[in-house]
């Protein structure tokens, strides 16, 4: 009978998972936060959405030290000085097994505006009110309707290329007016220039074909003449064709640079070699080096 491998270790979480409510008197916090910090956005955002809908993501705290019942809040400063500010006394909070604040700080995932549309869209479908969520998000009613909207008029192909940007509901505006082939073209340019603001957006919009609009109207674009934008048109249509074949072949091209560099490096540490190149071959012992210097540190560093 074969003996069978041991199960793996089953995985702990890093917190107690029902939250606790704790009185702040027995928080500690780990930083003095400013006062000025209250007339940020953020902060007006946290504290509206407190008092409209209560706290959404509890404290997290760190168990209290031996013979000590200071809680050390480890993620949450911003909603404990929202709490306050409401009149609030305790809090439910979360508590962690580990005492570290890394994870919660750096190892976070921001939401997108695709996200933040279909989490709105969502609770739009449950029977919350645009203006409810206004006020919890606060925002002006108009605003929360374009992050509703969103996605209106926006093709499938173009709205998967933006699902991991933050944008502005106005370059939806933009976007909308071309046909979806020309939306893809566009999200593509805005995520090859990692620029994602309107007047980028206005850019691409005034340099689109006229067959490429959904509205087939004279381009108007500030301080360029028709002659101009046709020629800008045409160098855009150029870097947007190198670009895609950049694409295609970076991959290989890199690969094929990683290989050889690590060649190259370990070719280098052959003293033999490297005294013959240096005596017959000094240019190219040259060019040689300049490769391996300007190869990542880690690369061909295992060769």
């Amino acid at each position: 009978m074969k003996r069978q491998p041991p199960s793996p270790p089953a995985s702990s979480l890093g917190f107690v998972p029902e939250p606790m409510t704790i009185p702040f008197e027995k928080i500690l916090p780990t930083r003095k936060l400013a006062p000025e910090l209250e007339t940020t956005r953020k902060f007006k955002q946290i504290k509206a959405t407190i008092n409209a809908i209560g706290l959404i993501e509890p404290l997290t705290l760190a168990m209290p030290a031996a013979g000590s019942e200071l809680y050390v809040l480890l993620d949450g400063h911003l909603r404990l000085m929202a709490l306050k500010a409401l009149g609030f006394i305790d809090a439910p909070c979360l508590l962690a097994i580990d005492d570290e604040s890394f994870t919660y700080n750096n190892r976070i995932n921001r939401v997108t505006s695709i996200q933040e549309h279909v989490m709105i869209r969502r609770a739009v479908e449950r029977g919350v009110s645009l203006e409810k969520l206004a006020e919890a998000m606060d925002l002006d009613a108009s605003q929360v309707l374009k992050k509703y909207k969103l996605l209106d008029g926006i093709c499938p192909e173009a709205a998967h290329l933006l699902k991991d940007q933050q944008f502005s509901a106005e370059i939806s505006r933009v976007l909308r007016k071309m046909k979806p082939t020309r939306q893809v073209e566009c999200a593509e340019l805005m995520i090859a220039a990692n620029s994602f603001t309107v007047a980028y957006a206005q850019a691409l919009l005034g340099m689109t074909p006229p067959n490429a609009l959904l509205v087939n109207k004279p381009r108007k674009l500030k301080g360029l003449s028709p002659s101009q934008m046709e020629l800008m048109e045409r160098e855009m249509g150029n870097v947007h064709a190198k670009y895609k074949l950049l694409e295609q072949d970076y991959g290989q091209d890199r690969f094929l640079l990683v290989l050889a560099g690590g060649y190259l490096k370990r070719l280098l540490n052959n003293s033999a070699i490297a005294k013959f190149l240096q005596k017959k071959q000094a240019t190219v012992l040259t060019e040689f080096e300049a490769i391996v210097r300007a190869l990542p540190s880690d690369n061909g560093a295992g060769a």
